[in-house]
């Protein structure tokens, strides 16, 4: 088997040890779709939960996952490159793929093969922006046609860097890479969204418990920027902003439970626009037993191979 199986769905949705059950079936090889799980010591907030990758007492080998530092930039350009190389690496050792996020703007990216130029930082573009509002910022975002990604303007930082990117394809000024599009069965894991909402409420409840504000506040004394940990959005953000004195424990705590439905509402978005555009996603229903959810998909598996 050498082809790739693409495990998806909003966050809380049980992706993960999902994954990793297919993934044991088929003697695959987990590669992370997720923008945040890239980053070491942001375990917590980002979900990491690397013992769901041990099954049967054994572990699943996964890919992508704490190969950057907190602080450091890492985009789309750079998650093709990685996905490509663990991708190949994994089929030479006749294993198969399993690319398992909810980050639907990398998976998208990587199997309908993005052409996606590399964009250095324009001083002289952010110079000129820096006393900007978010307002002015989102305003002058949306004269550029085209764009790769108009979501990801929740805060200035963002949305300087998302200008910098569609003022630097515009001009047409980069080499592109380019890979080709991916053929994959995506199986989607679906949950309705008053289950969703309960999950997320209580997954955060959870992750407050186990210490993602000590985890902040770890990142932060090794000399990680407030603003760098802002800009990851969603838990770093608000813990961030709490921790630094900006807001109470209890505005952090609603309104990151907002913004984490808001967010998982986004995801969907995004996964009915895929469909939309093509890619057909076979949906799961997450609150299925597990044994009856892995038969689910490996009926679509031995179909698909």
């Amino acid at each position: 088997m050498s082809k790739l199986i693409t495990i998806t769905g909003p966050t809380a949705s049980g992706k993960t040890p999902f994954a990793v059950e297919i993934a044991n079936k088929i003697e695959g090889e987990i590669i992370s779709g997720d923008s945040r799980q890239v980053y070491r010591l942001m375990d917590i907030g980002t979900g990491k939960d690397l013992d769901e990758y041990t099954i049967d007492g054994k572990t699943i080998k996964h890919h992508l996952i704490d190969i950057k530092e907190p602080g450091e930039k890492y985009t789309l350009y750079d998650f093709q490159k990685d996905f490509h190389d663990a991708y190949n690496d994994i089929l030479s050792r006749s294993k198969t793929p399993v690319l398992c996020g909810g980050t639907g703007l990398y998976i998208e990216s990587v199997l309908k093969g993005y052409e996606l130029k590399e964009v250095p930082k324009n001083q002289k573009l952010r110079d000129s922006l820096k006393d900007k509002s978010l307002e002015e910022l989102t305003i002058i975002l949306a004269k550029y046609k085209n764009l790769h990604n108009t979501t990801d303007t929740d805060n200035k930082k963002r949305a300087v860097r998302a200008i910098e990117i569609a003022k630097f394809q515009q001009e047409k000024k980069a080499g592109i890479q380019s890979y080709p599009p991916i053929d994959s069965l995506i199986i989607g894991v679906s949950i309705d969204r008053d289950s969703r909402r309960n999950k997320i409420s209580s997954r955060l409840k959870n992750r407050i418990e186990e210490g993602m504000i000590d985890e902040v506040k770890n990142i932060l004394s090794l000399g990680v920027s407030p603003d760098d940990l802002i800009y990851y959005g969603l838990e770093y953000k608000f813990v961030t902003l709490h921790v630094t004195g900006q807001i109470s424990y209890q505005e952090m705590y609603n309104k990151l439970e907002i913004a984490i439905h808001q967010f998982a509402k986004r995801q969907m978005t995004w996964f009915r626009g895929m469909e939309r555009r093509g890619l057909k996603i076979n949906w799961i229903d997450t609150l299925l037993p597990m044994e009856e959810k892995v038969d689910k998909a490996m009926q679509l598996i031995s179909k698909y191979i």
